[in-house]
Order: C-alpha cells, then structure tokens, then sequence
C-alpha cells in the first residue's frame, strides 16, 4: 500500500508563504511607485483627475499624484489639421443649384488655458474634433458656397474663403479654440457642368484669337495705306523738284545725262526713231 507523505515541511511552506507575501508587497510598491509620478510632454497640457472628477490642470513637465486614484489624462495643444479631400470631400449646392465638391483644409490648436474646461465638456481631443471642429467646417463651408454660383466658387475662391474663415471664427469663437488657416484647396463640379464651362473657355479664346487676327488685319491695312500715302507724296515733291528745275528742260537734261549713244530702232523702217531734238 501506499501512503501520502507530505513533501513540504511547516516551515517550509512559512518561508513560501513569506516570499510570496515580499513578492506582492514589491509590486504593489512599485505601481505606487511608477503609478505616483510622470511627465507632460512638450505641445501638450495634461488635467489631472481624482476618480472622475477634475482637480486641476497640469503644466508641461514632471507631474506628482496620488496613486490609484488620481490619473492625468493628456490634451494635445499643438497644431491640428482636419482634412476634407477630393476622396471625403463636402458636398454642397452652389447659389445656381450646381453640385459641387469641395476639398478642405484646416489648420487649428485648442486654447492651453482652457483644457479643463474642454476635458470638462468633450472628454478627449477626438471627441471635441468629432464635435466642434469637423461640424463646424462644413457647415461653414455649405453656408457660404450656396452664396457664390458655380462659376463664382472657381474665379472668386479667395473672397469665398475668406467668407468661410469669417463665418467658422464666429462658430469657434466661444469653443476654446484659434482657427490658424483655412484652405479651400479645389472643387470638382458635375460633368455635365464641367463640360460647358470648357465650352465657354473655348468660345472666349476663339473669340479673342478673331479679335486679335482683326486687329492683325487693320494694322496691315493701315501700313499699306500708310506706305501708299508716303509714296504718293515722294511723287509730288519729285514733281515739284521738276517743276522748280525748269521742267520739260530739266527732263530733257535728265533724258542726255541717262543716254547711252544708242538711238532707239524704227521697227517699220530702217532709219533710227530721233526721240531727241539736238538742235533745240
């Protein structure tokens, strides 16, 4: 037969006992430890809470708690960018009834001193984005973009953002935060719409070119009536050197100054045509 025997003496499961309870104390000791203490990086605040209740807020740097029961729960104050691209774009009408997307960009930072306030509200950064921000921005731009036709949104996009940054300043203006920029960085129309606008370019550079191949044409009419006017007026002062030479005397001393010996031949006789009179 076989019999149990104990393998552990009393005092050995006292020193087992022992260890384990130094092994749990450790621990505990270090979570209160590491769990007491810890730091706020640069760009962001941190508010502290105890149990869920906010208790202060907790500049950039080495932190102290409580353990357990105390937590600093980090807020990104740096630099955001919310993005509405040609792939998740907003959708809105213009003023003319066209549709039309519109690709977004916004650059914005919570108020540091307000971080409480904001945790208080919205809990996390996400949060308030999801919130605040991203509603505001299209709502903004759907506002304003149903103020400007289509046509307008492409050749006034400056005075339209503009009109979007105002209206989204006054939105955010109590929510904690600084609007930084506001980009409307391109619109995509229907196809339709796309189309006859490329139509309308067309017709206006066809136009343009007609004009300017006009005015090409009246320039050239008006050299040539130019160059014809300083001909004629080369003959007149011609004519009248002759004139004021003596005339038909100036032209017969011209004809002898011109004259190679030769007289001109009678081509129904024999004898040479006299075109000159010597004797005179």
């Amino acid at each position: 037969m076989f019999t149990h025997q104990n393998w552990f003496t009393q005092e050995d499961d006292f020193r087992i006992g022992k260890l384990i309870t130094w092994i749990v104390g450790g621990i505990i000791i270090l979570i209160l430890f590491f769990g007491s203490w810890g730091t706020v990086g640069a760009g962001e605040r941190g508010v502290k809470t105890r149990f869920t209740a906010v208790v202060g807020m907790v500049e950039q740097g080495l932190y102290f708690k409580l353990p357990i029961i105390e937590k600093v729960n980090i807020m990104n104050v740096q630099t955001k960018t919310v993005k509405y691209e040609l792939e998740d774009p907003l959708f809105s009408a213009s003023k003319d009834l066209q549709d039309v997307k519109i690709a977004v960009v916004l650059n914005y930072r919570l108020d540091p001193k307000m971080v409480e306030t904001i945790f208080q509200q919205y809990g996390t950064t996400v949060e308030y984005e999801e919130r605040i921000i991203r509603p505001a921005v299209r709502d903004s731009v759907k506002t304003m973009a149903s103020q400007f036709t289509a046509e307008e949104l492409v050749t006034k996009r400056a005075e339209f953002t503009d009109s979007v940054v105002k209206l989204l300043n006054e939105r955010l203006a109590d929510k904690f935060v600084t609007t930084e920029r506001v980009n409307i960085t391109n619109f995509e129309f229907s196809r339709s719409f796309t189309e006859a606008i490329e139509a309308k370019v067309t017709a206006v550079q066809n136009a343009e070119a007609a004009k300017n191949k006009l005015e090409q044409v009246k320039f050239e009419a008006e050299q040539r009536i130019s160059q014809a006017r300083g001909e004629a007026e080369a003959i007149r002062i011609q004519a009248q050197a002759i004139q004021n030479q003596g005339g038909a005397e100036y032209v017969r001393l011209k004809t002898i100054e011109k004259w190679d010996g030769k007289l001109p031949i009678n081509l129904y006789g024999s004898a040479p045509i006299p075109f000159l009179n010597i004797n005179q």
